[in-house]
């Protein structure tokens, strides 16, 4: 593939969103900041294998994810790992990228550790940016064309 850039879906659908005033916003009522690290991850991805990409930052960063099942581009935030948080127990070594969001929207925060850090994280769930007709530009979804 000479001089073609490849873009997963996610990334293309991130990018809109964050290319967006109304984007930008949305996500910066829920903990993002300019210049905050975004890491594309698939639902399938070992969560060790993604937290390994957030660690090369060394703060806090988003999580952007496409549900499978319901094709929503889903955002996580992620704290920097903290000794001030209780320090839990490592998710298991096959723990997919998918369960962390899961947990975080069925328990709001998400206080977690993978294998190689010392200290635990906190995740939370970003809400959907829901759009109005005015803001029809920003979307999770692909446009279809008709």
């Amino acid at each position: 593939m000479t001089g073609r850039i490849v873009r997963s879906r996610t990334a293309e659908r991130a990018a809109e969103l964050l290319g967006s005033r109304e984007g930008r916003k949305h996500l910066s009522q829920h903990g993002w900041t300019q210049g905050m690290p975004v890491v594309m991850a698939g639902a399938q991805e070992l969560l060790d294998d993604v937290m390994g990409l957030v660690s090369v930052h060394g703060r806090a960063a988003l999580i952007a994810m496409i549900d499978p099942r319901s094709d929503d581009l889903q955002f996580l935030h992620v704290s920097a790992p903290s000794p001030v948080l209780e320090i839990v127990t490592p998710a298991a070594a096959r723990t997919r990228i998918a369960s962390l969001f899961a947990a975080a929207q069925d328990e709001g925060m998400q206080t977690f550790r993978v294998k190689y850090w010392q200290h635990s994280a906190v995740a939370h769930l970003i809400p959907a940016c829901h759009r109005s007709a005015e803001e029809d530009r920003l979307s999770y979804r692909p446009k279809l064309s008709s």
